[in-house]
């Protein structure tokens, strides 16, 4: 069963080249690596059916109205109400505290709110340093107030039956289905041979009990398939329910995204921002626009925008 809200992230097949694509390219003097010409550049962008990103035509309005600045280390473009530059990977807001959003004097060395130090802390569990709340590798909540707020969201039902679905979800991706009758009734002595020594074993203990119980149901591929698509459909639900809406301050979106992350299964966030795939709302210069957790597909995690940084 196909799900197109499952992000399919495997890079695509490089096309034929047309015939006047040639015209676009020149050798570069080193090495003799190939670039694109400028000229080509323009011809794609004045094409009748060619439509600029939404937020390139933001971009260019913010630059028109004075409503854009430059990031501080590299000097790339950066809107005013972004705290992050997604070129150089750098938090560029001195003057808000990047772990809680409270607003920062130039001389102050820690925030007067969360108590956390500028230039950020490095993560106990993966060593990654940080400026966030949330570790940006591993997820490890950093601060106080992270571990308030993801004990807060653990602790209600609609986190808890998403950690559940996701659980097994995980175990339906470990399952082995039945190939054919004869694998089914094997699979059955096998059953009823492990039954026999617990049987044997009860007088043990509980530890006895809690191990018979770790039974791991076999099926056949329709209806490992089936169940997996159930499985998915309900997490995408449940994903949704924890999406951010529009919100004033970066770190709060930020915080709340990360802290309602759960664990095992391969998710990418989604900005409002650019609609671009993030390694977490850690690589997204304006998480405060929205967004959400997305399951991802099968493919390489290469491809998501700030791989390199998150994971590096």
């Amino acid at each position: 069963m196909t799900n197109d809200r499952i992000i399919d992230i495997s890079p695509d097949h490089a096309g034929e080249s047309s015939s006047g694509m040639s015209s676009g390219y020149q050798e570069s003097p080193v090495s003799g690596r190939t670039m694109l010409h400028e000229g080509y550049q323009r011809a794609e962008t004045n094409r009748p059916d060619f439509q600029q990103p939404a937020y390139q035509v933001q971009q260019a309005q913010a630059i028109r109205q004075g409503r854009s600045t430059e990031c501080p280390y590299c000097g790339a473009h950066a809107d005013v109400d972004a705290d992050f530059c997604e070129v150089c990977h750098r938090y560029i807001r001195p003057d808000v505290c990047s772990f809680c959003g409270t607003a920062l004097a130039q001389e102050e060395a820690y925030c007067p709110q969360c108590g956390s130090p500028r230039g950020g802390v490095v993560c106990p569990t993966c060593h990654t340093i940080n400026e966030f709340s949330f570790c940006k590798k591993c997820g490890t909540a950093l601060t106080d107030e992270a571990k308030v707020l993801m004990r807060s969201l653990q602790s209600t039902p609609e986190y808890r039956e998403m950690v559940a679905v996701s659980d097994t979800l995980q175990e339906l991706d470990k399952a082995l289905p039945f190939n054919n009758e004869a694998d089914r009734q094997m699979d059955s002595l096998n059953q009823q041979l492990r039954n026999r020594v617990f049987d044997l074993l009860k007088n043990d203990g509980d530890q006895i009990e809690k191990l018979a119980d770790r039974r791991h149901e076999r099926m056949s591929a329709e209806e490992l398939a089936r169940k997996k698509a159930e499985s998915i459909e309900k997490l995408i639900a449940l994903l949704d329910n924890f999406a951010i809406q529009a919100t004033p301050s970066p770190a709060v979106a930020r915080n709340y995204a990360m802290a309602s992350k759960p664990q095992g299964v391969r998710l990418a966030w989604q900005c409002n921002y650019k609609h671009a795939l993030h390694s977490s709302p850690c690589g997204c210069a304006k998480p405060h626009l929205g967004g959400k957790w997305i399951i991802l597909g099968k493919g390489s995690m290469d491809q998501i925008k700030d791989d390199n940084a998150t994971n590096g």
